[in-house]
């Protein structure tokens, strides 16, 4: 069977979900597979909505065009209320607990992971680095690509004056993965 994931990310502007749609995208091309990426912004950029679509695949993609997504990454609670009833049946939804309640989680139809990911941020030394520890649970949680594919392609996404920020964005990334298959193995 060829690979085939797609994810709706999202969360309120400023959270960096642009940023990891683009990352993933460069990540699975520098992987030779077929990809889209299409970003969606609410009416403000920080602090309103936005989310992006993300298709990877080894055969041609029809469209970018998500209406049952086999998977999220949710980093707020109003992205939550908006795409877990999309999610198809078993679809993989990596929530950031930090600020989303667990309990919120559809565990009858989905396969929660729940990270935290502003604490494991923080830990790191950089809450803007959320964003990187949900992309690595996510990666750890659907296999979808190695991380050290996502690890090698910070550098397409992050600009040239915030490249000494690359290998604390490498730690963010192996925290989230780290965190997801911990919690995966006591599941």
């Amino acid at each position: 069977m060829s690979l085939y994931q797609d994810v709706i990310i999202a969360g309120f502007g400023g959270q960096g979900v642009m940023l990891i749609g683009n990352l993933l995208a460069y990540a699975a091309m520098g992987a030779g597979k077929n990809v889209t990426y299409m970003p969606v912004y609410g009416p403000e950029m920080r602090g309103g909505t936005a989310n992006c679509t993300v298709v990877i695949s080894e055969d041609e993609i029809g469209s970018p065009l998500i209406r049952r997504p086999k998977s999220l990454i949710i980093m707020n609670r109003p992205s939550l209320d908006k795409f877990q009833p999309m999610v198809q049946d078993n679809g993989v939804v990596v929530i950031n607990s930090s600020l989303i309640d667990e309990d919120l989680a559809d565990r009858m139809r989905t396969k929660p992971v729940f990270v935290p990911c502003n604490d494991i941020a923080d830990k790191i030394g950089n809450l803007r680095m959320a964003n990187m520890v949900a992309l690595g649970a996510y990666t750890q949680a659907t296999g979808v690509l190695p991380l050290e594919a996502v690890q090698k392609s910070l550098e397409k996404v992050i600009a040239k004056h915030y490249a000494h920020l690359i290998p604390k964005n490498a730690d963010a990334l192996a925290a989230g993965a780290e965190h997801a298959a911990r919690q995966m193995e006591t599941a």
